[in-house]
């Protein structure tokens, strides 16, 4: 191997001994030598922005061009998660008679809703019976008074906004319920007694997505007597009074999902009856536009008509 490299420097020197002989200069004339690297013109370039070409690149498939380069894609799911730790509503809600807390069980109207409450707990037994499979320390007189310490223990963290106390106390679907529009507002609830005893007066226990997939809700009958002020966010009085208690009679659900081993009886929702009264009006904060003033004057409140608003015409 060595021989053979030996014969091609050899070559090599000669050829370039004989390149330099040719270009030695004549006598009396100094010449540059002929460089022996000779540059070689490129191609001109010019400022390419990145807009250009961003056309094709959106229209080429990614699946195709990630299935020729071997990558595999996680497929892409368009529906849209659904939480089952909780129901979306209350089924078959309980239908309050109207006047109850208000007649008597001895009078003609209290017989016949006292008649019609027998008559519906057919359907409550059996769903007592197939939630004390899954819980077998339920009872109905234990569960109203439980009920009711959860609600106080809910409206006390919703005073105080604490998030996840609240959580762990009301379903997924109530929570938006109670917390909404409270969030420029103080609330001022308290518990001062209860006028009757709350009892389970409805239970239903439904399933949904599969067929073993079951859920226990039970309404509660409350009757107590409650003090809320809300204010604003001046700290002005909008609803309510802290001094003036009310008697307030409420319908409560109560949910928890059965088949999870971890799930707890939480706050689900509140039943309105049809033939409740109205709630008060609130009051609200209205700016009045005062006096365009000049400089150096002041406002004399005493003297100043707020202007009223004009009448127009309109049509719903």
């Amino acid at each position: 191997m060595a021989a053979p490299m030996t014969r091609i420097l050899s070559a090599f020197q000669r050829a370039t001994w004989s390149s330099l002989k040719a270009v030695e200069p004549s006598a009396g004339v100094r010449q540059h030598p002929v460089p022996l690297l000779v540059p070689v013109r490129t191609k001109k370039r010019y400022f390419i922005p990145p807009a250009v070409g961003l056309k094709s690149k959106r229209d080429m498939n990614p699946e195709a061009k990630a299935r020729a380069a071997g990558v595999v894609l996680r497929q892409e799911y368009i529906e849209r998660p659904i939480n089952i730790y909780c129901t979306a509503g209350i089924f078959d809600p309980y239908i309050p008679p109207e006047g109850d807390a208000r007649l008597s069980s001895l009078s003609k109207e209290g017989l016949k809703q006292r008649t019609e409450q027998i008559r519906q707990s057919a359907s409550s037994q059996l769903a007592i019976r197939k939630i004390k499979e899954f819980d077998s320390e339920f009872s109905t007189k234990g569960f109203a008074e439980r009920a009711q310490e959860l609600f106080i223990e809910a409206h006390n963290a919703l005073c105080t906004f604490n998030k996840e106390k609240l959580h762990s106390l009301v379903t997924e679907r109530c929570y938006p319920e109670m917390t909404r529009g409270n969030r420029y507002k103080t609330l001022q609830w308290r518990f001062v007694e209860s006028l009757e005893a709350p009892k389970v007066v409805h239970a239903r226990c439904p399933d949904m997505v599969t067929k073993g997939n079951l859920y226990g809700q039970v309404t509660v009958r409350m009757h107590s007597r409650q003090t809320l002020a809300i204010y604003d966010r001046f700290g002005r009085l909008m609803l309510g009074s802290e001094e003036q208690p009310k008697d307030v009679l409420e319908y409560l659900v109560i949910e928890r999902h059965l088949v999870n081993p971890y799930g707890r009886w939480r706050l689900h929702g509140k039943i309105v009856p049809s033939w409740a009264p109205a709630k008060d009006p609130i009051i609200k904060t209205v700016a009045i536009p005062g006096p365009d003033l000049k400089p150096g004057e002041e406002f004399d409140s005493l003297n100043y008509q707020v202007p009223k608003a004009e009448a127009v015409q309109w049509s719903k």
